[in-house]
């Protein structure tokens, strides 16, 4: 008994509920959201990180061991190619050069008697005097006596090269952008090359070497827009054009991504090498067309929150939105553009100025894109109603 005095006393309470909110035989009330299609300029992008570089920056080293006896540039020193910009110290390059050429003298000298011994020789060996063997002797001293010259000068040419070596040149002109010794630092040269400087040719012209992730890098061309800000001014927006999209793929932590290398102009030098670049590339762009909110597309009318004196002019179509004129609600098939999610082109179908309708509030509550089933068995029902022709019933 008191379980069905419970049910009775809930559906009495749910009952009211459904009477206070949409007022006994009156239907709920629901009010439609419209906007006007408008002329706008529609962007689709992709977005990511990057680090900006110089366009081109040469790494200056030396192929010879020594001490560093004279710097002459430091840090944003702007060079011309061919200056010196350092020294090393030439005591033991100097004494292998000289080595190398009194090695060369005495070679020489051995050269000029083997030459003149064989000349003799041959005048003997040619009236009979000594035997072919001690002829063949004497020409081949001579032969391997002409050799060590050419050995020796050799030598002397690569003891020349090391001295040059000695002195450090820039390759290229431009900026000393690092500089990674000091005068009396030891630098060796048995394996690799010792990194000295760092030049970059241009800092007016940079690049931005920015990360993309697969999924977007299909959209990304050479060619596209970029705007790109950095940390050190974030007041400014920068410009540049995408140059190159790089086919090799690095994997980190399981994310695939894609170098895209991005040229910017940096005539006012406020772009320094290894500055992190939060960019923006734009994939798409279409200006002054004619757009309306995504969620017109996705708005349909549903005849269970109609009343009966609203109508429904429905259409076919991949794409549609609607239109309220008094109690009419009418279709209009659409082709549609890019969409940047928000905003959808409308390129037939919809003129600039044409309300459509985006979404409901009903009993003045948070908007809906469409209206929902009525699946409570509480709420009213609504009451038949005869519509025109092309109309859903």
């Amino acid at each position: 008994m008191k379980k069905i005095i419970i049910g009775i006393v809930v559906v009495a309470i749910a009952a009211i509920a459904g009477f206070l909110l949409f007022g006994g035989d009156k239907e709920a009330a629901v009010t439609y959201v419209t906007v006007p299609a408008e002329v706008m300029d529609i962007r689709t992008s992709v977005t990511a990180t990057g680090t900006i570089e110089a366009v081109t920056s040469v790494t200056v080293g030396t192929q010879v061991s020594g001490i560093v006896s004279h710097l002459y540039v430091d840090y944003n020193s702007v060079v011309k190619r061919g200056q010196v910009i350092a020294e090393l110290d030439k005591t033991n390059l100097l004494s292998e050069l000289a080595s190398a050429k009194a090695n060369l003298a005495s070679q020489q000298s051995n050269f000029a008697y083997q030459k003149a011994n064989y000349n003799r020789q041959h005048q003997l060996f040619s009236k009979g005097l000594i035997s072919a063997n001690d002829f063949e002797q004497a020409r081949l001293t001579y032969q391997q006596a002409e050799q060590q010259v050419q050995t020796s000068m050799q030598s002397v040419k690569k003891a020349e090269t090391n001295l040059g070596y000695a002195t450090i040149t820039a390759p290229i002109d431009g900026i000393v952008i690092s500089k990674s010794v000091e005068e009396g630092q030891t630098v060796a040269a048995s394996f690799n090359t010792p990194e000295l400087f760092t030049i970059a040719q241009d800092l007016t012209n940079m690049r931005v070497i920015a990360d993309i992730d697969e999924a977007d890098i299909g959209e990304v061309k050479e060619g596209e827009r970029v705007s790109f800000t950095v940390d050190a001014y974030p007041d400014d927006v920068f410009s540049g054009v995408v140059t190159q999209v790089r086919l090799e793929a690095t994997t980190e932590s399981n994310v695939v991504t894609y170098e895209v290398v991005i040229s910017a102009k940096n005539a006012d030098m406020k772009l320094k090498p290894g500055l992190t670049a939060n960019v923006t590339i734009f994939t798409n762009e279409k200006n002054n067309v004619v757009s309306v909110p995504t969620k017109a597309l996705k708005f349909t009318p549903n005849e269970k929150m109609l009343t009966e004196d609203q109508v429904v002019k429905d259409c076919k179509g991949e794409h549609k939105v609607w239109t309220l004129d008094g109690n009419t609600f009418t279709a209009h098939p659409v082709q549609v553009g890019i969409t940047n999610g928000i905003m959808t082109e409308i390129t037939s179908g919809l003129k600039s100025g044409q309300k459509v309708i985006t979404e409901f509030k009903m009993n003045g509550e948070e908007e809906m894109e469409g209206a929902p089933s009525n699946n409570n068995p509480f709420m009213p029902k609504p009451r038949q109603r005869n519509n025109n022709n092309n109309s859903k019933k």
